[in-house]
Order: structure tokens, then sequence, then C-alpha cells
């Protein structure tokens, strides 16, 4: 809406996230301190929480300025149906190094990431990152066509876990692959016509890995299903042969996941 007073974001070729809508979103934001913020924006006439207080200290400790708004003028700059009565306007994601995520992660830990081809649904994606940082993934890989990046409809569905999970942007997956099998990290495919199920691999549990998860209905595309040193399937039992790919890849993440240290 043009003359409403409010500056819109630039279009951005990288990752983005520079609109963060949602109060859990907006409150792990300020708390992982990893960008700047540069305001924030709460609806008037809205109930206080514990969330929104915190919110409101967290910006305040920060010296984030927050400015409070109709419920209407909010709306209208919000990219989200349900912003949640908060908005926060934020400098953009800094992309992660992919050959970095192979060699190291925080910790010590063995790097584990994810690898998303095709997944062009915002909702599918935000909550699949959402499992990925609960289920201790390193790090992730998006392409850099062939799926979503992080839109505010993305960053609401996962919860603040981008703020938590560095994330690599690649020309192309298949050649990502490629250069990960050059460098000892395995990489398994996740499809419904696996070879194997998700639960034959617990001799990995020490092994850098990349899980790949391909977009619902169409999977992953030829050549990446060809690139993965695996493709497992999740065995199961119901009438409905399919799940949607943020479920799918939620349980493969906890399997891999529960094997690791």
């Amino acid at each position: 809406m043009a003359g409403d007073g409010f500056d819109r974001p630039a279009p951005t070729r990288g990752l983005g996230g520079e609109q963060v809508e949602g109060r859990q979103a907006v409150r792990e934001l300020l708390l992982a301190g990893r960008r700047r913020v540069r305001e924030i924006l709460v609806a008037d006439g809205q109930d206080q929480s514990p969330i929104l207080a915190e919110i409101e200290e967290l910006a305040a400790e920060a010296k984030v300025a927050l400015r409070r708004v109709a419920k209407l003028q909010l709306e209208a700059v919000a990219k989200t149906e349900h912003p949640q009565g908060v908005l926060a306007r934020a400098a953009p994601l800094t992309e992660a190094d992919f050959e970095t995520l192979m060699r190291t992660a925080p910790g010590g830990r063995t790097p584990f990431l994810i690898a998303v081809d095709g997944v062009t649904d915002p909702q599918n994606l935000g909550a699949l990152l959402r499992s990925a940082e609960g289920a201790g993934v390193t790090g992730v890989v998006l392409p850099q066509h062939r799926s979503v990046h992080i839109t505010p409809t993305v960053t609401k569905a996962a919860a603040g876990a981008i703020e938590r999970l560095p994330i690599a942007l690649v020309s192309g997956l298949a050649s990502a692959l490629l250069e990960a099998k050059r460098r000892d990290v395995w990489s398994i495919g996740l499809d419904a016509d696996g070879e194997r199920t998700i639960y034959e691999f617990a001799n990995l549990a020490d092994a850098p890995l990349i899980l790949v998860v391909g977009a619902e209905g169409a999977g992953m595309s030829r050549l990446v299903r060809e690139r993965c040193d695996a493709v497992a399937a999740i065995p199961l039992r119901g009438a409905i042969a399919s799940l949607n790919a943020a479920t799918a890849g939620a349980i493969a993440l906890f399997e891999f996941g529960r094997h690791r240290s």
C-alpha cells in the first residue's frame, strides 16, 4: 500500500529473511543476536502476553526501536496472513559457506546437514527448518534455483530456527553433492521408492552426512538422486502412500539424529 509511511525491504537475490513476522520468530531473532534489527512494530489493542513483554524487554536491551502502530497498519505491510501482532525489520541473513559446513560444526560435532531439492512451498520449508534445528542439524543447503528461500512465511513457520542454523546457497545441488562425495561426506536422499529404509543407517552415526529432501510429489530431480550415495524410504503401514515433505523430512531427521553424539 503506497503512502502508508513504512519502508519496504529491498528485493534480495540472497537468502532473504529481512522481514520477520510472528511472536516466536521475532523473539528468537532478538535472542540470537546474529544480525542487526532495524525496528520492531507491535500492533496496538492486543492483549499483553509473556512473550510480547519479553520481546519488548529484549528490544530495549538491544536498543532496537519499537513502534506501536494500528493493527490495520501492521497487517498492511505484513507478508503472512497472521503476523500475531508483531513484525521486525532486520539485516538479511548472511550466507554460510558450503565447504565450511562440510568441514566443521559448532562444538566439534560431526557435520549433519540437510539439503532441499525443489521445495517451493514456504510452509513446508519453514516446518522442515524447525524440525532440523530440533534434530541437531548443523547446517542447511539451499539451491539458488528450484527452492524457496527465506521469505516471511518461511521465517514464521520456522519459529526462530533460521536464527540458529547456518544456511548455504549453492548454484546447483547435484554439483554440491558431487563435491560432498569428494570430501567423504555421505549424502542420503529421502524418497518413497528408496531401496533401503531410514532405519538401516546406524553405521553412519559418526560420519559427515547430508540428508536430501525432495519436493512433495515430484521428489528429487533425477540428477540429484543419482548423486546420492543411497536413497532411503520411510516404511508406511497405512493406506495413504504419501507424506508431505516437511513431515517426511522431520521423521528422517530425528531418526538419523538419534544415532549421532
